[in-house]
Order: C-alpha cells, then structure tokens, then sequence
C-alpha cells in the first residue's frame, strides 16, 4: 500500500511539473488545408474548363500583341503612315480585349473562390474542433503569424485536410 501511495504521489508530482505538452500550441494554414482538398481541386478544375476559352483566347492576344510591338519596334520607320496607323489600331483593339478577358477571368476565379470558401467555411470549423478535441490543443495559430517560438509547434494542416476530405 505504501508504494502504491509512493507511486501514485510520485505520478502526481510528475504530472504537475512537467513542462507543457507541445499539442497545448499548434500551427494550422486553414487556406493550404482547403486548398489541398479533393474538393478545391475539383472546383479548380471545374473553373479550368469553364474558362478554357478565354483563357487560350487571352494567350493568343498576348501572343499577338507581342509580335505587333515587336514588328512596330523593328518596322515601324520603314512602314507606310497608313500601315502604321491600322497596326496601331489593331494593336490598341486587341489590347482592350486582352484587358477585358483578364478582368472577366479574374472576377470568375475570384467568383468561384468565394463560392467555395462561403460552402467549405462549416466543414472546415468542424474540421479544425475534431482536431483541437483531438489534441487538446489550447492556442492554434497560423503559421504566417508566428514570430518565435523556442519549440517547435505541431502544424495540423494536413489533418484538417484528411478531416475536409470526408466531409465532402
């Protein structure tokens, strides 16, 4: 009996003393964790194909508005004022479309970006409680917001991923 009270006395002490377990402090890169998910890829995708056509139409712009720069650079003195003034021309037309294509492709990603992030938000708060329940994790930061820290933080990033994947 008196080892046991001995043992348990010491089991105590220890428990009491000891320093803190490192899961009281984790990292978690919320945006990396949705980002990598079969879903986010999914939805990448998705925006992908839907914006095929504009994106490729875009390129060939750039594409062509580099050559016209370049042939006005080398030519432009040996042209004719009239060729000169339709390459111009055709140059500023194909820059406004190059410009609206870009501006149309930027508001659909960033469209789509907050449909997905207004439809993931619940998964993912469910998905950072398992893993703070699991942990017992007091303070979790993200890792951007870190200026030092004398150990080294469990990062739960990929966790949350895992979670995220079957809640979908």
């Amino acid at each position: 009996m008196r080892k046991l009270s001995a043992a348990l006395c010491l089991g105590l002490l220890a428990a009491v003393t000891l320093p803190a377990q490192a899961d009281e402090v984790a990292v978690l890169d919320w945006r990396a964790a949705l980002m990598e998910t079969d879903a986010a890829q999914r939805s990448m995708n998705e925006l992908r194909n839907r914006l095929a056509g504009q994106q490729q139409e875009a390129e060939s712009l750039g594409q062509e508005l580099q050559q016209t720069q370049q042939r006005l650079q080398q030519q432009g003195e040996s042209m004719t004022e009239t060729e000169r003034r339709t390459a111009m021309q055709e140059f500023q037309q194909k820059g406004q479309r190059f410009e609206q294509l870009r501006q149309e492709i930027g508001q659909a990603r960033q469209q789509s970006e907050q449909q997905f992030l207004q439809q993931a938000e619940p998964k993912l708060d469910q998905a950072v409680q398992q893993v703070i329940d699991r942990h017992g994790v007091e303070v979790l930061v993200d890792p951007n917001g870190v200026l030092h820290s004398e150990r080294e933080l469990q990062n739960l990033t990929g966790e949350v991923t895992e979670i995220l994947n079957t809640l979908y």
